[in-house]
């Protein structure tokens, strides 16, 4: 049988990439891909929405938004059209590396032009990550175990605050925040997800995180800490209208801060892509990173008309892929069609949300933790024990732990530093990519022409020697 584009076969046998499951099983596994991601999804509006001066009743029009678009992006990541899409099993939603400048630019602007300002930015910044990615694809050959290892560990590592911080409770400044009743709730959660991982066997295993959510979430009933009021606040139906909060406003200084959240958010999802690659036993080549880089920048230029912030790979949702082995993309893709469909009816998005986040945090730790462990497993067929390569984790690993160990520490250098000094998977990367290729490349090749040099002069006289790469049996 021949392979379409993006298509592998093994025989006659579709890659389980591409392969679909039974309509029951498509949607209760891609339901429980938007369970893992949905909290993911709606912070940041929570947040921006306000520095920009909306309402309660505009902020979640806002969320609204951002679930339609991340819905629309994931379809265009695992389906995909032309060369566009990495048709891999990715969840695309909205960046957390974009919150800290649309903040500041909310603070500083009206709040009649803080959000066009920010969506004006967006669509140039997607427009200009579209045209970059089949440049910025190229970088693949500089990310090796060494390096992917190292990158797909900090992915790991720096979700994990994440699923603490939602175990608390979530918003610090509430009086419940670090209870022993939220802290009890993800502990229980906890041990619920791993007691239904280790004795639940076949389709049941692999949606153990989702049934996992939803224990939790019945025993948080009684607790009370289970919030039904935002269900009798929600609309039945709610289209996000395109430019709803105005048309784009192009702002330079703007552009240029989202211009660099976009290419911080290109090098995430490559470091992500080449990691689901791996777990998912289809590695992520040239064109797949060309093709998964188009879909988030093409996914970011048009969020806007729908009122959404720029758009990237979902790292928690490698966790979920590493965790149940389902490694179909088509059931990702139906967990975009329900995100669209949360956009449009807010009451259904406001089901989902009913799990606390405490639940969600003790099952978080669970996902975060596997994708550290991939990280891990990948480092291990990284030869530490030859050259430089331990020093390069080492340092990488120390550098992007600065952001999680002390986010702090960088307060006093520029705000526009900031997009990518507080990201630990950016600032992790960027540095294992850099000694990677002092130690193992320029070194190499520093060492390829003192040999040729070798073998072309011995006391003065040509040598007959081969030069380094030549083969013996050329040489007359």
């Amino acid at each position: 049988m021949a392979a379409t584009p993006g298509q592998h076969v093994e025989g006659d046998r579709k890659h389980p990439v591409d392969e679909t499951l039974p309509p029951f099983k498509m949607f209760t596994s891609g339901l429980q891909h938007v369970a893992a991601m949905y909290a993911g999804v709606v912070a940041p509006p929570m947040i921006v929405g306000p520095a920009c001066g909306l309402s309660a009743t505009e902020t979640a029009f806002l969320m609204g938004a951002s679930l339609f678009t991340a819905g629309i992006a994931t379809l265009l990541q695992t389906l995909g059209f032309w060369k566009v899409g990495a048709k891999l099993p990715f969840v695309n939603g909205v960046s957390f590396a974009g919150v800290t400048p649309m903040v500041a630019i909310g603070k500083a602007q009206s709040p009649e032009n803080a959000l066009p300002i920010i969506f004006g930015a967006v669509i140039v910044a997607g427009v200009l990550g579209f045209v970059l990615a089949p440049y910025f694809s190229k970088l693949v050959r500089f990310f090796p175990p060494v390096v992917t290892g190292t990158v797909i560990t900090l992915i790991g590592v720096s979700l994990l605050p994440v699923a603490f911080n939602w175990s608390q409770g979530g918003n610090a400044a509430a009086p419940d925040y670090g209870s022993l009743t939220n802290i009890g709730m993800a502990a229980l959660t906890f041990v619920i997800v791993l007691v239904l991982r280790r004795t639940l066997r076949g389709f049941l295993q692999q949606i153990s995180i989702l049934l996992g959510l939803i224990v939790g979430t019945l025993i948080a009933i009684p607790v009370g800490i289970t919030d039904f009021s935002v269900i009798t606040k929600a609309d039945v139906i709610g289209f996000p209208t395109p430019f709803h909060f105005g048309a784009p406003q192009f702002d330079i200084a703007a552009i240029i801060s989202m211009c660099i959240v976009m290419l911080v958010c290109m090098t995430e999802s490559t470091a992500d892509m080449l990691a689901l690659g791996k777990i998912v036993g289809r590695p992520a080549d040239e064109r797949t990173i060309e093709g998964g880089l188009r879909a988030d920048t093409l996914g970011t230029a048009i969020s806007p008309l729908f009122n959404g912030f720029a758009n990237s790979a979902f790292a928690q949702n490698i966790g979920l892929v590493a965790m149940t082995k389902v490694r179909s993309r088509f059931v990702v893709a139906t967990g975009g069609l329900i995100l669209i469909v949360l956009g449009l009816c807010p009451i259904a998005a406001s089901v989902i949300s009913l799990v606390p986040l405490p639940v969600l945090g003790g099952a978080g730790i669970v996902l975060f933790g596997s994708v550290a462990a991939s990280g891990i497993q990948t480092l291990s067929t990284a030869a530490l024990e030859k050259g430089e390569n331990a020093l390069i984790v080492a340092a990488a690993v120390g550098i992007g732990l600065i952001p999680i160990a002390a986010p702090d520490f960088y307060h006093n250098f520029p705000k526009d530093l900031l997009v990518v000094l507080d990201s630990g998977i950016s600032t992790g990367c960027l540095v294992a990519i850099i000694l990677n290729l002092l130690f193992n490349h320029l070194r190499a090749g520093r060492e390829g022409e003192q040999e040729a040099s070798a073998g072309l002069l011995e006391d003065g006289i040509p040598s007959q020697r081969p030069a380094a790469g030549s083969s013996a049996a050329g040489v007359h």
